[in-house]
């Protein structure tokens, strides 16, 4: 397999990992919505193979997130970057870099934990835990729990307790052989324990057992602490990055 392949391998299964309410493809580009304050879900994403003009895409991009009420929001990642100039030239802001992170299963470290729950669906107290650690209003709470439901294919909610309540969750997909590691979170009066290690952890042994060959994520470029983490535990290739651009609302 060739690195772009790899990389498109990746894309795919990140965005099925979090799937968005509504799609639409429109020439080779994917308009995603979901409402809320997820940026990945509410954005346009380039879809491999042969793709329209970026021109054709803005304009469709405006209609799309105007009958919503939403500003147009462009997801670039390295690998389809032909949508830069012309969003320089529609005053389209950079935000938000991010970039992904790949291991070979075997070269991860991760095993059973029995402190470590894995459930295939997200309990209450999981959702509660992730609601309250990523300070979500009741809109996004509500967006969440449709998104955990629209997932496809293998998948684990993990989480751990201590002092009597869950202080990390994190879930996992399995697409087209990949795991792909989602909404990793410690209750910040609990960092520094190894609490989030474990938690992945136990989500990297639940798919070398469900036989999975590889795992990736997404982590926010300058998040320090969560790269460190990831690192520990064999996440030590860098495969592409990405960005969002978004549409300045005029005064």
């Amino acid at each position: 397999m060739t690195g772009d392949e790899l990389n498109w391998r990746v894309e795919r299964a990140c965005r099925e990992a979090w799937p968005a309410a509504s799609e639409q493809v429109v020439d080779g580009w994917l308009l995603r919505r979901s409402g809320g304050r997820i940026r990945r879900t509410n954005s346009v994403n380039p879809l491999p193979g042969v793709r329209a003009e970026p021109t054709a895409a803005l304009a469709a991009a405006d209609a799309f997130y105007a009958g919503h009420g939403q500003p147009s929001l462009f997801r670039v990642p390295e690998i389809a970057g032909e949508m830069e100039a012309i969003l320089d030239s529609h005053g389209y802001r950079g935000e938000g870099r991010t970039i992904h992170l790949f291991a070979d299963i075997d070269g991860l470290e991760g095993k059973a934990d029995p402190r470590v729950s894995v459930r295939a669906a997200p309990s209450e107290d999981w959702f509660q835990a992730r609601f309250r650690m990523s300070g979500y209003d009741e809109v996004e709470r509500r967006i969440f729990r449709e998104m955990t439901g629209l997932i496809a294919g293998d998948r684990a909610f993990v989480s751990l307790e201590q002092a009597g309540s869950v202080v990390a969750v994190a879930y996992g997909v399995i697409r087209d052989g990949l795991l792909v590691l989602e909404a990793v979170e410690t209750d910040g009066d609990f960092r520094q324990q190894g609490l989030g290690r474990r938690t992945v952890g136990g989500l990297i042994g639940w798919a070398r057992r469900a036989g999975a060959e590889a795992a990736c994520l997404q982590v926010v470029a300058d998040n320090t602490p969560a790269r460190a983490l990831y690192a520990s535990l064999g996440f030590r290739r860098e495969l592409y990055g990405y960005h969002y651009r978004r549409k300045a609302i005029a005064a």
